[in-house]
């Protein structure tokens, strides 16, 4: 893999290097001044709440048309993905933002009310050779034991798939710099997670989705990590198997049947190498693996991960891999990583199945009670019930009801001279910012603005020369359940 990150060895060290201390972060801060939801940017948004979900508050906060006051310059760039907010010691707020479709890290700025006021690359195109910055997780110390850290998946262009680790503190002359994670990999990455601190004592366990599409076999691993706590370079590798018998491909996995499972450990590390060892291992391969969380909140053990296979249609995939997409819970032993079970929760293909309405699932965040899964329309809405613009779903973990929370409307967007209805939208990026801003319920996410497209949306501190100019759109939403 071609490289000029001259800081690419330092993964050797541990992470803890990062901690926070007093100056740099703090959960609760007095201040005179207070969180204060409101529209801040010039784009309205463009999101029709759906039956059951009327009383929610959405907020535009930030698009690719907006002028930031402290740094006028700056441009919010295409397809804004994955981001992790921290407040800091003075009470102000900063979010890391992959903005995939310039291979670029932005760091945004918010004053005390949460007005966004600046914002800077942190990384660019350079960094990452060009390489798709996708889902993103931030790594914090009260939550896993060590960090800042912004972990982003390396998936598609350029030559650096894998893991890209950032300091959210850096320095942002020093954007053209990346320092990736070999001991994670390489894949077509969509994310990489770390999950809480309480899962296990003393280590570090970490969940890589490889987002590979192939058109006769399911070719997506979900990949996991396991390393001292805080270390990121010296651990071990393994792919998830399913034990149980006559399981070979995903689709022979029943909705609501749960399966045993093992993590089988790798050998090798790159991409091509890495995909032969899955299959002679037999370890599961999923028809693009997308975004990952963990289950969250008062009780959890945090080793109950989530995550989205969003599907691939294909003739010869029929029967092996989903074709509009599933979500699948694994659970991990209290005591042994490696030992698990599987469960597909909802299951796109099922024609008369509580997912029926699936088109794609994408990105997810895991709360106490709920999930919340975001669309990425692959293009093929073959009936009635899957032909809708982007939905975000709200799934009840306890009782498995699926209900549809809001859609992209794309109609009253291009009215609005702000794209085409015809290209369709994706909603990503969704965190949880209850705990962090103060008000319950609040979550940010980005609709990717896909056929919104001008010249103006391209900021050359992320990239120089691209076709990408296309819009995003970052939005606060009050009022779900948690």
């Amino acid at each position: 893999m071609k490289t000029n990150f001259k800081s690419l060895f330092l993964v050797a060290l541990s992470f803890t290097v990062f901690s926070c201390n007093d100056d740099d972060t703090a959960s609760e801060v007095e201040t005179t001044e207070k969180v204060t939801l409101k529209n801040h940017s010039v784009t309205n948004a463009f999101l029709k709440k759906k039956t059951g979900f009327e009383n929610l508050e959405i907020y535009s906060l930030l698009s690719s048309e907006d002028q930031l006051s402290e740094s006028p310059n700056f441009v919010y760039g295409s397809m804004a993905d994955g981001m992790g907010l921290m407040k800091m010691s003075d009470g102000t707020f900063t979010l890391i933002n992959n903005i995939e479709a310039h291979y670029s890290i932005a760091r945004i700025s918010f004053d005390k009310t949460f007005k966004p006021v600046k914002g800077e690359y942190i990384l660019n195109s350079l960094a990452t050779t060009g390489t798709a910055q996708c889902s993103g997780s931030l790594i914090m110390p009260e939550e896993h034991g060590f960090g800042p850290l912004f972990l982003s998946g390396g998936e598609w262009d350029g030559s650096s798939q894998g893991v890209f680790a950032t300091d959210p503190f850096k320095n942002a002359d020093d954007a053209e710099l990346a320092t990736m994670l070999p001991a994670l990999g390489q894949w077509s990455t969509e994310n990489a997670v770390v999950i809480g601190k309480d899962a296990y004592p003393s280590k570090t366990v970490a969940f890589i989705g490889d987002d590979t599409g192939d058109n006769t076999t399911p070719s997506g691993q979900l990949a996991m990590y396991v390393g001292n706590r805080g270390d990121l370079a010296g651990g071990k590798l393994y792919g998830l198997k399913v034990t149980t018998a006559g399981i070979d491909f995903e689709m022979d996995m029943a909705e609501g049947t749960t399966y045993q499972a093992e993590f089988v450990e790798y050998t090798e590390r790159t991409l091509d190498a890495l995909e032969q060892e899955s299959r002679d291992k037999g370890i599961m391969g999923f028809s693009r693996v997308e975004d990952i969380d963990y289950r969250k909140g008062s009780g959890s053990t945090n080793r109950e991960v989530y995550f989205a296979v969003t599907g691939r249609k294909s003739t010869a995939l029929m029967g092996k891999g989903t074709i509009y997409g599933r979500i699948y819970k694994v659970v991990l032993d209290a005591n042994d990583p490696t030992i698990a079970t599987i469960t597909c929760v909802l299951d796109g293909d099922k024609a008369t199945g509580v997912a029926k309405q699936f088109h794609s699932p994408d990105n997810i965040v895991v709360t106490k009670d709920y999930a919340y899964i975001q669309e990425d329309p692959n293009g093929y809405p073959d009936n009635a019930d899957k032909t809708h613009y982007s939905y975000l779903y709200q799934y009840n973990l306890n009782t498995g009801a699926l209900k549809v929370v809001l859609e992209c409307d794309q109609v009253a967007a291009e009215a609005a001279g702000v794209g085409s209805a015809s290209s369709m939208w994706e909603l990503t990026g969704m965190i949880d910012v209850s705990d962090i801003i103060g008000v319950e319920g609040s979550f940010l996410i980005c609709t990717q603005n896909h056929g919104w497209n001008k010249d103006a949306f391209v900021d050359p501190n992320a990239i120089l020369n691209t076709t990408r100019k296309e819009g995003s759109q970052l939005y606060l939403i009050k009022g779900l359940e948690r």
